[in-house]
């Protein structure tokens, strides 16, 4: 299955249109980086109020971090930045059989209602009609896809700003650096290699007996 995955990968790049055939896992991350955010929040007890997106791949997660100290809100930054291999590997670790595939929001803008909408029916659709093979692939495929965004999108690790239809504000790590004063290369390298850790150990797991 994972061959499988990485050969389809690898024809939606070498195709004609392959950069359009992809866009929708470029989104995909985007999703995954901005619930990281939401859900790092929840877990140390704040909020999540709204998840919005953009068909150019930006998007924000706006958040209740009342209370936080600095500790906290950099903890919720990183969420975010290491989302997509932490998904990557659980998606990995479910995907070695096909009934554990199986197994496999908050959304207040229109593109994103619609892509989220979308995902989640392809989603369900597998998971009720799909073969344990087909749901084997599919989990694996977008693990596969995850996991390349850990790569692909590595830059955003190591740039002090990022911008949406809203304007430019500073990039996760450089807020990430105004908190906790290292300089903010520091911190994409410290959640780069978090996630290659994480990558390697959701491997691991997948090719064990």
């Amino acid at each position: 299955m994972l061959v499988v995955s990485c050969a389809i990968t690898l024809a939606l790049y070498l195709l004609p249109f392959g950069g359009t055939l992809s866009r929708p896992f470029v989104l995909l991350s985007t999703l995954v980086h901005e619930l990281g955010h939401g859900l790092m929040s929840l877990l140390l007890g704040g909020g999540f109020r709204r998840l919005n997106m953009w068909s150019s791949g930006a998007g924000v997660a706006e958040l209740d971090t009342t209370g936080f100290g600095r500790l906290r809100q950099a903890l919720t930054l990183a969420g975010g930045l290491v989302g997509p291999a932490v998904a990557a590997a659980l998606f990995f670790t479910l995907g070695r059989t096909g009934s554990g595939a199986r197994e496999v929001l908050v959304v207040r803008n229109l593109f994103g209602w619609v892509f989220t909408g979308l995902v989640a029916a392809a989603c369900l659709l597998t998971a009720l009609r799909g073969t344990p093979a087909a749901m084997q692939l599919a989990v694996v495929f977008v693990a596969v896809q995850l996991a390349l965004s850990v790569f692909s999108r590595a830059d955003y690790l190591f740039t002090r700003t990022a911008s949406n239809p809203n304007g430019r504000f500073p990039s996760d790590v450089e807020s990430m650096a105004q908190l906790l004063w290292l300089p903010y290369w520091f911190w994409g390298l410290l959640c780069g290699t978090f996630s290659i850790a994480v990558l390697g150990w959701g491997l691991w797991i997948f090719w064990r007996r």
